[in-house]
């Protein structure tokens, strides 16, 4: 794997410890100060970059860990050094490991190539088993994201009519009810926001479960035409694993982020009753007033426009691994490799390495 000098990195780890900060959000630092460095002349900006991921480094641990400032020196100090070697040890299995890669798969185009029919239709095959697998997904998808934005609209709808109501009541009683109503209206949306968070997210963890499965089926697959090069076959099956798993994390990161969005633009509306609460009561009807008669119609908007957005996820992760499975045909047979192949499994042993780290620092002292 040529991953053993960066193994040589990891410390023995101390019993019991576990560092108080999300490994993930290290790995992307170290990351992107690898494939930034990668892409500068090394010489000349190598001090310069030291600098900069101990500051990036150094903002990520004092907001994820503001309680323990010591702590998160202390780490920073461990840390710091860590990446700056990891960079290094990475720099040099870099360009190993893609010259290994292009070996592997020259030799693994070369066996194929008198299977080459029986290569193509295999996958062709494992396309549309994939195609047929996630259409059903995907429409779960689009229609849970439709019953959810349904009920939502349904729990908010009363909220306009008894807005409407209350403008019907004197002044005083408006204004000292128009908090408490404001609340429970921020509480609605935020039920509704999290409710639909908990429906949409296990669809990223189905769907992962069958790229898994359908990744083994191609495996099983092949191997009869691949048996004196399964190490080539692996690699590259294991490249296209995680191409497919970051396919399900982007899904399960952009139903969340559109959830969130949802909230931001729901949310106003309560901010809005809020403000109205502590203005002056000659104008609290005047500013009332078109806010009664908007809301209704400002929720359907924004639920339609998050309909519309959300709905077809399922169908797009769909292509994205259909295309990626063509692009692994093509490589086996062309044997030609591209750089992002190296990259994956490089950027996977950043995060194997950072986490390993990590569970050797003492946590926080009380």
């Amino acid at each position: 794997r040529g991953n053993g000098t960066v193994r040589a990195l990891i410390p023995a780890p101390l019993a019991g410890s576990r560092a108080d900060v999300n490994p993930n959000d290290v790995a992307n630092v170290i990351w992107k100060y690898f494939t930034e460095l990668g892409s500068n002349a090394k010489d000349a900006v190598g001090q310069v970059q030291q600098t900069e991921i101990s500051k990036q480094l150094n903002t990520l641990l004092q907001s994820n860990l503001q309680t323990v400032s010591a702590y998160a020196e202390d780490l920073q100090e461990r840390l710091v050094p860590f990446a700056v070697e990891l960079q290094a040890r990475l720099a040099q299995d870099s360009q190993r490991m893609k010259e290994q890669i292009q070996r592997e798969l020259r030799e693994l185009q070369a066996k194929l190539a008198p299977y080459a029919d029986e290569v193509h239709q295999q996958i062709g095959t494992n396309i549309r088993e994939l195609q047929a697998k996630l259409s059903p997904y995907a429409e779960e998808l689009r229609s849970q994201v439709d019953r959810s934005a349904g009920e939502l609209q349904r729990a908010l709808e009363p909220y306009a009519a008894e807005l409407r109501e209350r403008l019907q009541d004197n002044t005083d009683s408006i204004k000292a009810s128009l908090s408490p109503y404001a609340d429970r209206l921020q509480q609605q949306i935020d039920g509704g926001v999290e409710s639909l968070k908990e429906r949409l997210s296990p669809m990223a963890d189905e769907l992962k479960a069958q790229v898994e499965q359908s990744v083994a089926e191609l495996r099983r697959g092949l191997s009869p035409y691949a048996q004196e090069v399964q190490d080539g076959l692996n690699r590259q099956l294991e490249s296209l694993t995680l191409q497919m798993e970051k396919a399900a994390e982007e899904l399960r990161a952009r139903l969340a982020t559109s959830s969130e969005e949802l909230r931001a633009q729901l949310s106003p509306l309560a901010r809005e009753l809020r403000e109205a609460a502590s203005g002056d009561a000659e104008s609290l009807r005047q500013r009332l007033a078109p806010l009664a008669q908007q809301l209704e119609q400002r929720v359907g908007q924004t639920l339609e426009t998050f309909r519309q957005q959300a709905a077809p996820f399922g169908e797009t992760f769909g292509k994205q691994l259909v295309q990626r499975l063509e692009e692994m045909r093509g490589k086996l047979e062309t044997g030609a490799a591209g750089v992002e192949d190296h990259l994956e499994l490089l950027e996977k042993e950043v995060r194997e390495q950072v986490a390993a780290f990590l569970g050797t620092v003492p946590p926080p002292q009380n």
